[in-house]
């Protein structure tokens, strides 16, 4: 069965349910959707043209500086209008282009750490009233990412913002444990080997609070990988990890799934180009 099998409706940017089966026809044939962050309409097309061409869906994301950039570089940033308008002006392009492609495109937002998450606010606000228009968010989903934060703040913050997406069927990935390395500015080169590992119990206690609030959710989990380009052998990692937080998972739950979480892979870990 075909991606576009399973999602029976328009190809272009998708939303709510088909977002759901798009990640879970993934989960069941055991492949991963390549996420490429974009900072012009050149690197939207390019990342559009490759997908294309090897008939495979795709996430397409923003991340704040990103953002920026898309707006511009003369927009004053201090309160993150320059990341929302540029976060917005990307969505809007995407979306007038994506179905051209004739592919599913996940549209979204990547790491918001505590100090960004006014343009967080900014962007969910924007959502809601491309919503109030036209029955569905801006962007299909969003990332927040405490991991820096206490594990119980992060959790509880992240299901704040979870409430307030999910009337929308707007998707949330959050992250636990830190991914290695630098990108967009953020700078974890130095963070203590062992905040690069999840553990079983705070990703059941992350899935047992999520899954309650709704299903349109995924970990980003810590197993090692880091954002950034390494020699090879100086990057450990160690993806038996996940596995291992699935069957937990299941086990706590009692699901019928073996992979009963969505996660998702951050970093270049491995590349040596």
């Amino acid at each position: 069965m075909s991606v576009k099998d399973v999602l029976s409706r328009k190809t272009g940017v998708i939303v709510g349910d088909d977002v759901l089966r798009l990640f879970e026809h993934a989960h069941e044939n055991g492949y991963a959707i390549p996420a490429i962050n974009v900072t012009s309409s050149s690197t939207v097309v390019a990342a559009l043209e490759a997908a294309r061409d090897k008939k495979s869906p795709l996430i397409l994301q923003v991340s704040q500086g990103g953002a920026a950039f898309f707006a511009g570089k003369g927009i004053s940033n201090t309160n993150q209008e320059a990341s929302i308008a540029g976060a917005t002006a990307a969505a809007h392009y995407i979306r007038s282009v994506a179905p051209s492609y004739g592919i599913p495109v996940v549209l979204h937002s990547d790491h918001c750490a505590k100090k960004l998450l006014p343009w967080l606010d900014g962007m969910l606000d924007e959502d809601e009233r491309y919503f109030k228009l036209h029955g569905e968010p801006l962007f299909s989903s969003h990332m927040i990412d405490l991991s820096e934060e206490s594990v119980d703040w992060n959790i509880e913050t992240t299901a704040k913002y979870l409430k307030r997406v999910t009337p929308m069927r707007q998707w949330l990935e959050m992250e636990i444990g830190i991914t290695g390395g630098e990108e967009d500015g953020v700078n974890n080169e130095s963070v203590d080997n062992n905040s690069l590992y999840t553990q079983p119990e705070d990703i059941y206690a992350i899935y047992k609070t999520l899954s309650a609030i709704s299903p349109y959710f995924s970990i980003a989990a810590g197993f090692g990988n880091v954002h950034g380009v390494y020699k090879p052998g100086n990057v450990r990692l160690h993806p038996e990890l996940l596995a291992k937080h699935q069957a937990y998972v299941k086990e706590k739950t009692g699901s019928s799934k073996d992979k009963p979480v969505f996660l998702v892979f951050h970093g270049g870990s491995g590349s040596s180009k």
